[in-house]
């Protein structure tokens, strides 16, 4: 089954919500602003994508950010963060099996689409 991982207000989870529902793909949300953010399911996508792929760094999350811990921020502390601050993640992360995608950029969206169905 395909987890689609992000936060319901943020419009690109919005956007590929609902491409994914008009490709016909099922999928199930965690909104893990609201049901948190596991520090295990972070550290997962870090293993697999890396750290610089997970952690949003655009983002009004991490401007907020005191500039010691945006310094600090590596592959060894980057879960605990994401697990207290969840609206770090890059959204959305699309998990089906082992396959895991953070991001819907319009440029993947097909690739993407193709690999869930």
């Amino acid at each position: 089954m395909v987890v689609v991982h992000g936060i319901k207000n943020c419009d690109t989870v919005q956007r590929t919500l609902r491409r994914l529902t008009e490709a016909g793909v099922a999928y199930r949300f965690h909104d893990f602003k609201a049901e948190g953010l596991p520090r295990e399911l972070a550290q997962s996508w870090i293993d697999a994508l890396g750290v610089d792929t997970v952690v949003n760094r655009k983002g009004t999350t991490w401007r907020k950010l005191d500039e010691a811990t945006r310094e600090g921020l590596n592959a060894g502390n980057a879960a605990a963060l994401l697990s207290s601050q969840p609206s770090l993640a890059k959204r959305p992360v699309i998990a089906k099996g082992k396959w895991v995608h953070a991001g819907f950029a319009l440029a993947d969206e097909e690739a993407i689409l193709k690999m869930l169905r």
